[in-house]
């Protein structure tokens, strides 16, 4: 009778597994949704680090342009590590590359992009399209 009790109470690590990675997917689409979300609310997005130093320079980078950005700052959001996982999934990176930055909706990239873009002169056509600048 006790082996029979014990049987009952066993569980099947296989289930338990693939329960744990059911919770992280739904997890993960939960914060893809909530990412989405705050990209559409703004023109410009920039997910960034209050002490990061590259999103210190990305934010002053607009702002010398005269665009309006919305800021998500990560680290003063509850859930900003999972969201960094997110945005690093998005941008097909396993390193922490803040600032992320989303243009008129879309993915542009992180710090290099936006610079890269900023140099050869595509940035200021991005943010025209988006409706964040008026040159």
């Amino acid at each position: 009778m006790s082996q029979e009790k014990l049987m009952h109470y066993q569980v099947d690590p296989w289930n338990c597994y693939m329960m744990r990675v059911r919770r992280r997917r739904m997890e993960e689409e939960d914060e893809m949704e909530r990412v989405m979300r705050i990209v559409s609310e703004s023109a410009v997005v920039i997910f960034s680090s209050s002490s990061c130093c590259m999103c210190h320079a990305m934010k002053s980078l607009f702002c010398g342009m005269g665009v309006n950005t919305m800021v998500h700052e990560l680290d003063q959001d509850s859930k900003g590590k999972q969201m960094e996982k997110t945005l690093m999934r998005l941008l097909a990176t396993n390193s922490t590359t803040l600032p992320v930055v989303f243009i008129g909706g879309k993915l542009v990239g992180s710090m290099d992009t936006l610079l890269a873009f900023h140099v050869n002169g595509s940035l200021v056509q991005l943010l025209k399209q988006a409706g964040a600048l008026w040159l």
